[in-house]
């Protein structure tokens, strides 16, 4: 394990060490598999993951105007993974579709007729993605792992690849980059990465999203207990899992002792849309613009109802209630 440039670098087993020891607050929901495009592999040296990763940020922050580089990951030829982005933030990755996200950039060009995996980096694509899966407690599917290629560019609506839609993560990887391919070819070597009794879901008490800029997470439930790794903090409507209350707090970890302070959260209630589209507008009735869509499926946050419409979390976006099925 390397750093430089504020990055650090890992092996597969590195990673799958460093993941399981890691610290994150922010709901999971989404594993986002892209690739690079450009750069690609003939331009990777075999040591210059750094300068690549770096190359690739300062071309978000200066040409896209973006505030960090998008990716929380970039997994390279010979195996390596880099990080990027911290992960207690949302990526900057596909239109819409960045909360609750984790994305993987695969640095190189996979579309066919383009470069050819690696066996070292097919190994670290199937592993990473099966420990991110198995460290989140997500099922292993097509709506917990996604491809950029499902989503249109412009409105971030999953149409699964039909209209105005990037190739990405190629269409050569694992075989295809339709919902199809994706099934048939990669989800089934994930899988076979994890136990079938390792994926178990811990009992929640509910949902909760942040409405303070900074929120800090303390060691008990107190604040007057230290702060968890000394800075740890999440910030305006980052979705967190609460496990247990005391007295004005919640226990936000399965595992650890990770707690906030409950009078800067709002209580949100987890749904899965339940028609083919749902139309997301802009106030809560049928007369409001229509500002985007909705695939079967796809999951929300609800922070508010009214009238039988239901406001998403932190937005003023708007779904009606009967196409919703509430966990």
């Amino acid at each position: 394990m390397t750093s430089k440039y504020g990055f650090v670098k890992f092996t597969i087993q590195e990673f799958e060490n460093w993941i399981n020891s890691l610290t994150l607050a922010r709901t999971v929901l989404h594993i986002q598999q892209h690739h690079t495009y450009n750069p690609n592999y003939a331009l990777f040296k075999g040591n210059n993951h750094f300068e690549m990763q770096q190359g690739m940020k300062n071309y978000h922050i200066n040409q896209n105007g973006w505030s960090d580089i998008g990716q929380h990951f970039t997994t390279f030829p010979d195996g390596s993974i880099v990080t990027g982005r911290a992960l207690n933030q949302s990526p900057a990755c596909i239109f819409g579709q960045n909360a609750n996200s984790i994305c993987i950039e695969h640095l190189g060009n996979f579309d066919l007729g383009k470069d050819i995996m690696t066996p070292a980096h097919r190994e670290t694509i199937i592993r990473m993605t099966a420990k991110l899966c198995g460290r989140f407690n997500l099922q292993v599917n097509i709506s917990s792992i996604v491809y950029h290629h499902w989503f249109d560019l412009s409105t971030g609506q999953r149409n699964d690849g039909t209209k105005n839609n990037k190739s990405c993560p190629g269409t050569g990887f694992f075989g295809g980059n339709k919902v199809q391919d994706c099934q048939s070819n990669f989800l089934p070597l994930i899988l076979g990465q994890i136990p079938a009794q390792l994926i178990v879901i811990p009992e929640l008490l509910k949902y909760v999203s942040v409405t303070a800029s900074k929120l800090n997470i303390r060691t008990g439930a107190d604040s007057s207990k230290r702060k968890v790794n000394g800075k740890l903090s999440v910030g305006t409507g980052v979705v967190l899992r609460v496990y247990a209350e005391d007295n004005g707090w919640y226990k936000i970890s399965s595992s650890k002792e990770h707690w906030v302070a409950a009078r800067y959260t709002l209580p949100v209630t987890r749904a899965q849309v339940s028609v083919t589209t749902l139309n997301v507008r802009n106030g809560p009735d049928k007369s409001f613009e229509k500002i985007t869509a909705l695939n079967k499926g796809q999951e929300v946050f609800i922070a508010e109802e009214k009238n039988g419409w239901c406001r998403l979390n932190m937005e003023d976006k708007w779904l009606s209630k009967s196409f919703l099925v509430f966990s």
